[in-house]
């Protein structure tokens, strides 16, 4: 359970209940806190603006989209600035194939989560455009066999 002041337990049910279907009406949300729709009209509005919902999306099946070949990638930099790190970023942020990018601690500076089609995709992706990356010292791919855990959402 999350402990902050500007989250009553009616803001984080709201915030539970859109983690599981986030195409619920404002009245069946209603209805599952006991209020009526215009509090919870309001209180969603301000979960939107003060940045606790960031987005309304929907979860896609990747094997289906031909997306299944998931690569985990770490990335090690030759040496780290403010401007290198934004040029890093630029890249990473124009290759929609990386669909998560985490500056981390440890032995190396970045970790990718990428989804293409195949091993040929991703090697084309290696050879195109993450290889070609300047201040790149190597990387590390790490190859997804099977999906034991994936859930969405922040436990509250």
């Amino acid at each position: 359970m999350i402990k902050t002041e500007k989250l009553d337990s009616t803001d984080i049910e709201i915030l539970q209940i859109l983690q599981k279907d986030a195409r619920l009406t404002v009245k069946e949300i209603a209805k599952k806190v006991n209020l009526s729709t215009t509090p919870v009209f309001e209180r969603l509005k301000r979960l939107q603006r003060e940045g606790y919902i960031k987005a309304y999306v929907a979860v896609l099946n990747a094997e289906k989209l031909n997306q299944g070949f998931i690569v985990f990638c770490n990335v090690k930099m030759a040496r780290i600035s403010t401007e290198i790190a934004m040029d890093f970023a630029k890249v990473i942020n124009a290759t929609p194939q990386v669909r998560e990018c985490y500056n981390i601690s440890g032995g190396f500076d970045y970790l990718l989560k990428i989804h293409v089609s195949s091993m040929n995709a991703y090697k084309e992706l290696l050879q195109n455009v993450l290889g070609k990356i300047e201040n790149l010292s190597s990387l590390e791919s790490l190859f997804v066999m099977d999906e034991v855990k994936q859930e969405y959402g922040i436990p509250l």
